[in-house]
């Protein structure tokens, strides 16, 4: 209607009433309007009739079409409001009559008094359903498990696992090993039952007692206190924190410090859905299901303020205040601080920012990571939480130093820069992520649209603030979160020896004047949390071997006790452990595939298929390209040829979610999902749905071989293949992240670190083939070589030297111990020395560099000499001098610094760092330096060489 109004020609079609009125009152519309007959079942005829209209439209001469734009106008006309008033006012009068004739006078009725008490009500038609509540509550002699529910510390703890699952088994699974559910859910009688069940009041009682005993161990006064930041924890399933690698890391990280006695607390998002379920459809499609979490019924608790309610702090957004819940996780000693915004004292918009890990667009990551940052201070700030350190996990949390930063500019009233100073000395900042478009960046606008106001309580200016998020030249970029990170962190580490290089090459343009191997960025290799990986079967022997309950994981000498275990004994636990992962599977593949409603045909011929003696590889991780979780497929005969060896079988299982926006993992999943459903590879090739902690454990526990195949230089570090190796899963891998520190001849296999290949299709190529080789020339005559007493010599003793020669350098007590060695103590000492005496060091540090910024530029070269041998080629061994003279002006010469940086080229043309050698400063007056250096050249070849002026300070 409003389209012809404006004398458009419209194409309607018969099922409108607008349709219906003009074709009824309209004789002649002509080409002002087409109505076209619809039905349920003549849509191609209906497209046909559209295109026909507007192609008969586009041939119509100018005259034509002013009479069809004419015509479109007139036929609007029999809906404007002078013609269709008069219809109310007729309805009006119709109305009015009818009410006079329903009119009468009104009638006296008699009154019916209430007795006192009495009420009086009919019947219902049909039933009214209310609501009760009824709690669980637990006998006295049954209390504990209220206390052990609610700490997380029961999920790398066995025998308290078992106590729960013992209480009702059958529940025990219903409730996904939830013991807060668990106990809200179970029948009263069977409390009754436990309660006279003398056998489980004494394990109860055993149980409660070592969970005491670990909480209640002083605290340990010589190490700071950390405040650890991430936007995941993966701690187990019942809390829906984590989607992958980098949650099950910081939630392996909580408990390592709860087990080490140190004092950190975790902060993080709850999500009221959490990340997706993954199920699988008919042609290998991933489907993404989301089921909302109620937070009542999970090991979580309300933080409560001075009044007894349920803390909450805020945020100042456009137009509106954003108020943000505080949770409690307890993970052993420790704790762990989740927000959300999901109540109801936010908007519905707001009350969704929390609602999906990684969900949304990019501006509800924005708010997310604003939440995390600024409203995770500010939680701490409520609950008068100081700690000494601030460790981000990743650079989701980076908005933390900016809060931390107002802060102190209120409170101590610092400067911006002095602020800076305090807050960078007590910050590190840890990077998992080795590509670029792996870190956040976000729009100027959209970032202006929340922090708008941010600028001014910093007391900078707004170009200022975004340029903390930028390199130095580049206006017009987004502002990049681990650019913030970087700027207001001491210290900055990747996650592996191999990621700590890579990752000096990413973040180099923050300091354009020096090389990437110059930059101060470490590493520290990311590790596993062993109690919660390690089988209890492992565990069970550790303890017959040792002699001890608890296992020392820094004392090697227990870990070399293994190589005394019989070979008979590794084989009939890791035999076991392979047993039980295989009736899972079967357990698993029947629900999948009576969700799918797979023919129990198809289900009899996968399983019959599948070989607990076979040799199993296991491939489960997040499905994303870079993985190339089909690098196999390469040559399908060559692998077919592998898998149905009569003598020496081999069968691949396969597991991971792809993200829900990454068409490349998804489609990686419907590939190996495609190659499961070929006759030749039933059984042999199967896709496990819905990869997550509990399936993690019984696959890293019980596969043969463990399988990674990254893209060099790709995998930051990887941890699965850590956790295979705690359990005598053999790892078979591409030199890449933890592997290339781990890998030792006769505990495993590798594929090599250099690339043959510059294209990418080409090595693929060359690795797939390398692996069909291994596998057929190498691994399967291993692992099919047996003694007299039926047990694979060779294929122990690569088990045993997994265990004993690789295990123990990538435990998460390794890495928490790195932590604290290499950054956490040093941080401490340089955060007490600067903010000490009322930031006396920080304040003078900043006035220091404020100084040299301004005076840096009027530093003048005055003259140069390099000393050249008359053939014009240096000697190795042969002394050469080299003198520059500078006027630093008004700069103390104490502050200025002059070297040789020395490089040479590699294949790719980049100028790669070899050497420094300090100048020294010879004579000084009125500003004017003289700087000499010797040079005695080492090393023959081809080098570069450059003379770099640097500023120095003590403090820096």
């Amino acid at each position: 209607l409003e389209s012809l109004m404006f004398s458009i020609p419209t194409v309607t079609t018969s099922l409108s009433g607008f349709g219906l009125w003009v074709k009824k009152y309209f004789i002649d519309p002509g080409n002002g309007i087409a109505i076209i007959e619809r039905t349920d079942d003549n849509e191609t005829k209906v497209v046909v009739e559209i295109r026909d209209f507007i192609t008969r439209y586009i041939g119509l001469s100018e005259n034509e079409v002013k009479e069809a734009r004419s015509k479109a106008h007139e036929i609007s006309r029999i809906a404007m409001w002078d013609n269709l008033v008069k219809h109310y006012f007729k309805a009006y009068e119709i109305a009015l009559a009818h009410s006079s004739e329903r009119r009468e006078e009104p009638r006296e009725f008699e009154q019916f008094v209430e007795a006192p008490g009495m009420q009086v009500r009919k019947p219902h038609q049909v039933p009214v359903w209310k609501d009760i509540y009824v709690q669980s509550d637990v006998p006295d002699k049954l209390s504990s498990l209220k206390e052990l529910a609610n700490n997380l510390w029961w999920s790398w703890n066995t025998e308290a696992e078992i106590l729960f699952k013992r209480m009702d088994p059958s529940l025990w699974e219903e409730v996904h090993h939830n013991p807060k559910l668990l106990l809200e859910k179970i029948d009263y009688k069977r409390l009754l039952v436990l309660e006279d069940d003398e056998e489980f009041i004494t394990d109860l009682d055993s149980v409660y007692k070592q969970f005491k005993a670990y909480i209640n161990r002083p605290d340990d006064k010589e190490k700071p206190s950390i405040a650890y930041f991430s936007m995941e924890f993966g701690i187990h399933p019942c809390l829906k924190t984590y989607s992958g690698g980098l949650g099950i890391l910081a939630g392996d990280y909580l408990k390592e410090a709860s087990d080490s006695n140190v004092n950190i607390i975790g902060v993080g998002l709850i999500y009221r859905f959490g990340y997706f379920k993954q199920k699988l459809g008919p042609r290998g499609e991933q489907l993404t299901v989301y089921e909302a979490e109620e937070f009542s019924r999970i090991p979580i608790n309300p933080v409560k303020d001075a009044d007894g309610k349920h803390l909450t702090v805020s945020l100042g957004w456009p137009g509106r205040s954003v108020k943000v819940r505080v949770w409690e996780a307890k993970v052993g000693k420790v704790s762990l601080l989740l927000l959300d915004t999901d109540f109801d004292d936010n908007t519905p918009e707001d009350r969704s920012i929390t609602h999906y890990l990684y969900g949304g667009d990019h501006e509800n990551r924005l708010k997310q990571e604003l939440i995390l940052g600024i409203g995770g201070i500010r939680a701490l700030t409520a609950m008068g939480i100081k700690p000494d350190l601030f460790h981000s996990n990743e650079g989701h949390s980076a908005f933390i130093s900016l809060e931390r930063v107002r802060k102190l500019i209120e409170d101590n009233h610092l400067t911006f820069n002095q602020a800076v100073e305090a807050i960078r000395s007590s910050t590190l900042f840890t990077t998992h992520t080795p590509v670029p478009a792996g870190h956040d960046a976000f729009e100027e606008d959209l970032l202006r649209k929340y922090m708008s106001h941010y600028h001014s309580r910093l007391n900078i200016g707004w170009d200022e603030l975004i340029a903390l998020g930028r390199c130095e030249g580049e206006a017009d970029k987004k502002f990049n979160m681990s650019y913030l990170a970087t700027r207001m962190s001491q210290e900055l580490n990747g996650v592996s020896k191999l990621h700590g290089q890579v990752t000096q090459g990413l973040f180099n343009k923050l300091w354009p004047g020096y090389l990437k191997e110059e930059l101060y960025i470490g590493y520290v290799t990311n590790g596993v949390h062993h109690p919660t990986w390690v089988a209890p079967e492992w565990e069970q022997v550790y303890k017959e071997l040792t002699g001890s309950v608890d296992f020392d994981q820094t004392d090697r000498s227990q870990w070399e006790k293994l190589y005394n275990l019989d070979d008979k004994k590794v084989y009939e636990v890791k035999t076991n452990l392979k047993k039980n992962l295989f009736i899972n599977i079967r357990k698993k593949l029947q629900a999948e595939m009576m969700d799918k409603h797979v023919s129990p045909r198809s289900l009899l011929n996968i399983s019959s298929h599948l070989n607990e003696k076979a040799l199993t590889i296991g491939f489960a991780r997040r499905f994303a390209t870079y993985k190339r979780a089909t690098l196999l497929f390469r040559d399908l005969d060559r692998l077919a040829k592998i898998v149905n060896d009569a003598e020496r079988p081999v069968q691949f299982i396969f597991a991971g979610k792809a993200h829900p926006h990454d068409g490349g993992g998804q489609d990686l999943i419907r590939r190996v999902f495609e190659i499961s459903q070929m006759p030749q590879f039933a059984g042999k090739v199967i896709f496990l749905e819905n990869y997550d902690i509990e399936l993690a454990k019984q696959l890293v526990r019980g596969v043969d071989i463990w399988l990674n195949t990254p893209t060099r230089p790709l995998e930051a570090s990887g941890t699965s293949g850590e956790k295979a190796v705690m359990n005598g899963t053999i790892h078979f891998s591409v030199l890449d992240g933890w592997w290339v520190e781990g890998y030792h001849a006769f505990a495993g296999w590798a594929l090599p670190k250099k690339r043959t290949f510059n294209n990418q299709d080409l090595q693929d190529d060359v690795d797939a083939e390398t692996i069909y080789n291994m596998l057929e020339y190498e691994i399967t005559p291993a692992f099919y070589s047996f003694n007299e007493q039926g047990v694979p010599v060779e294929w122990i003793s690569h088990i045993k030297n997994t265990m004993v020669r690789i295990a123990p350098e990538f435990t998460m007590k390794r890495m928490l111990d790195d932590y604290f060695e290499r950054y956490y103590m040093k941080l401490w000492a340089r955060n007490k020395y600067l903010t000490s005496n009322d930031f006396e060091k920080a304040k003078e540090l900043a006035a220091w560099k404020k100084n040299m910024i301004n005076e840096w530029d009027n530093i003048e070269v005055l003259n140069y000499n390099f000393e050249r041998p008359e053939e014009n080629v240096y000697h190795s061994g042969h002394d050469y001098r080299a003198e520059i003279a500078l006027n630093i002006k008004k700069i103390p010469k104490d502050y200025v610094g002059v070297e040789f940086v020395f490089t040479h080229l590699n294949k790719q043309g980049e100028y790669v760092f070899v050497d420094s050698q300090e100048f020294k400063l010879i004579s000084s007056k009125a500003g004017k330096c003289l700087y000499r250096a010797n040079l005695i050249p080492e090393k023959a070849g081809t080098f570069f060489y450059g003379i770099r002026i640097y500023p120095k300070h003590k403090d820096l």
